[in-house]
């Protein structure tokens, strides 16, 4: 029917967002909510049901994509995601998705190609002609999740830490992490200390990496390097996955680690082209996984609508 609505969930390891849309591809409304990574954050659970309760009254909803970190990875844990969605929307057509699927739906409006992520976490997502994915990392950040917002970080506390006892040269990164966290640099052992066991969070970690990118803007070499060392590990990312797609594949990019431009373009000098721009966000992504659950007509109309949409509702 033409009044029917359609719901995307987009999450992720520090925010997750909420969009209501239309048939035409208008976001109606919006809501907003803090990590809901079903790997290390135990209240992931409160945190998504809290920010979906208010669309579940919704006579007109049909249907709903969740995009959400883990979804595929971790066999227990896919099915949680799952009976949570379809406990809250028993009424409308659900689709549980792995976050950077929908990233990689809407960043290529459904089309084939590569998807490299970096964001609190990092992962590389492939499409072919048929439709078929294929992925690699995302293995969290104990294990992996290199080049990504938390690895970068805790590399610059690691840099930092090296700096303070002399055990590099002197680098600008040692004050401005400082700077950031409003550390007392006459005491830096103790107050660095004092904050990694008492304050430090995956989300304030992963915000280092704007701090990296201000550094090595202003050119200081060890944040330079940390930069280039980053968009080393993201392109063995897109090597490992290249061929899922074929020679010359088209890829692009996802996750707040990219709003360096020195990263991004130091991952395409690796991949030897240039990224195709996002054409959704990922909570487009998941608007559009939601509008193929009802096989809806997606043209390239309907795309640049919930392209604008998303932009004015979240300010993108």
């Amino acid at each position: 029917m033409s009044d029917d609505l359609i719901l995307g969930i987009d999450g992720g390891g520090t925010k997750m967002m909420v969009a209501l849309a239309d048939r035409s591809g208008r976001i109606l409304r919006t809501g907003l909510g803090g990590g809901v990574n079903a790997m290390d954050n135990p209240g992931w659970r409160t945190e998504l049901e809290r920010h979906i309760e208010p669309f579940r009254g919704e006579t007109r909803l049909v249907a709903v994509a969740a995009a959400l970190p883990v979804y595929g990875e971790v066999a227990h844990l896919s099915r949680l995601l799952e009976e949570t969605i379809e406990r809250a929307f028993p009424n409308a057509k659900t689709r549980v998705l792995n976050d950077v699927d929908a990233a990689h739906l809407g960043a290529l409006a459904g089309k084939p190609g590569i998807l490299v992520l970096s964001g609190t976490g990092s992962m590389a997502w492939a499409r072919d002609a048929q439709g078929n994915s294929a992925r690699t990392g995302g293995w969290g950040d104990i294990i992996g999740d290199e080049g990504s917002s938390y690895w970068i970080g805790r590399l610059a506390l690691n840099l930092a830490s090296q700096s303070i006892d002399g055990r590099r040269p002197e680098t600008a990164l040692e004050k401005a992490v400082f700077d950031h966290l409003g550390l007392d640099p006459a005491d830096p052992m103790n107050s660095l200390g004092a904050w990694a066991t008492s304050h430090a969070t995956r989300p304030s970690i992963a915000a280092l990496a704007a701090v990296v990118d201000e550094t090595a803007k202003a050119g200081d070499e060890a944040a330079i390097e940390l930069l280039e060392h980053a968009a080393d590990e993201l392109a063995r990312h897109h090597r490992a996955i290249a061929a899922h797609c074929g020679a010359g594949a088209d890829w692009t990019f996802a996750g707040g680690t990219f709003r360096s431009a020195l990263l991004l373009k130091a991952l395409e000098r690796r991949i030897g082209s240039a990224a195709t721009t996002p054409i959704l966000s990922p909570i487009g992504g998941a608007i559009f996984a939601a509008a193929q659950l009802l096989d809806w007509p997606i043209d390239d109309g309907w795309i640049g609508h919930v392209a604008a949409s998303a932009r004015a509702a979240f300010a993108q």
